[in-house]
């Protein structure tokens, strides 16, 4: 079977150079794009260098269009508004996507959606295999508890991080709150201020989050009942991690020669 040929948004960035990595180790696998912003010093060099696995033969482009044109499927961890650009340009191409992105508003999702009805496109705010079991468990373990216990959704990132909470918390407080019956919009509580509050409501799903120092991703849940408490946490040690999950999406969408469709890193997992 021909390697997959894959090309790599904001190739420079933390996730840009773990996904570079993978890439390049992975037999299944042929890099084939990679690109920055057009100002980027580095435009020209050759992309397996510049993050330390030895030429690709690779040079680091300024625009994401002749990356894609070569590409069976393009993988982007970078910002709405500059997926939402690869998106359109994906379009074009008919070049297959695994999105990563996170922050992305409901109108961005879904022109992400609309799209998804042209090419074929993986979007997960986690890569991670052990998150994505995790969410798996999370939606049984509430359903079992139901009203009875507390949930309280924390997160803990690095302090470079833009959006909070985290794609990855917000997508848990979804899983339990389908699980539990409730509409998220409703009960979620983002933090809690200053003063007499009042009592907690046993509906709310507590949402907290931490940022600071070079925290990967920690994401801990937990069910709170009368006399006992449940906790499930997930520790990121390093972003390849979330690179592995991508790629393996990447080379699910092209070897299973999937069809035009919005896909979850579930679907990839045969979850």
């Amino acid at each position: 079977m021909a390697p997959v040929r894959v090309a790599v948004a904001g190739a420079l960035g933390k996730m840009g150079r773990a996904l570079l990595k993978v890439g390049a180790a992975d037999a299944q696998v042929k890099v084939v794009g990679a690109w920055e912003r057009p100002q980027n010093p580095f435009l020209g060099k050759d992309s397996g260098e510049l993050v330390g696995v030895g030429r690709l033969e690779v040079p680091l482009a300024g625009s994401a269009g002749e990356a894609l044109a070569r590409s069976q499927v393009a993988i982007d961890f970078t910002a709405p508004e500059a997926t939402l650009k690869v998106l359109a340009l994906a379009l074009q191409s008919k070049t297959a996507l695994v999105i990563g992105t996170t922050g992305l508003e409901a109108k961005e999702l879904a022109q992400i959606k609309a799209a998804s009805r042209k090419i074929p496109i993986v979007l997960s705010s986690n890569y991670s295999v052990g998150v994505n079991i995790l969410w798996k468990a999370l939606a049984l373990v509430a359903s079992i508890t139901g009203d009875d216990y507390d949930v309280e959704v924390i997160e803990a990132h690095h302090h470079f991080k833009k959006d909070a909470p985290s794609g990855t918390a917000m997508t848990t407080a979804e899983v339990l709150a389908r699980s539990l019956g409730r509409d998220l919009k409703d009960w979620a509580r983002y933090g809690r201020p200053k003063g007499m509050v009042g009592a907690r409501d046993p509906r709310e799903i507590g949402m907290h989050a931490v940022r600071g120092g070079d925290i990967v991703g920690d994401h801990t849940v937990l069910f709170a009942g009368a006399g006992e408490r449940l906790e499930f946490k997930h520790q990121a040690h390093s972003r390849d991690m979330f690179a592995l999950g991508a790629v393996r999406a990447a080379k699910w969408l092209i070897q299973k020669k999937k069809k035009p469709g919005l896909y979850s890193m579930a679907d990839v997992l045969g979850f």
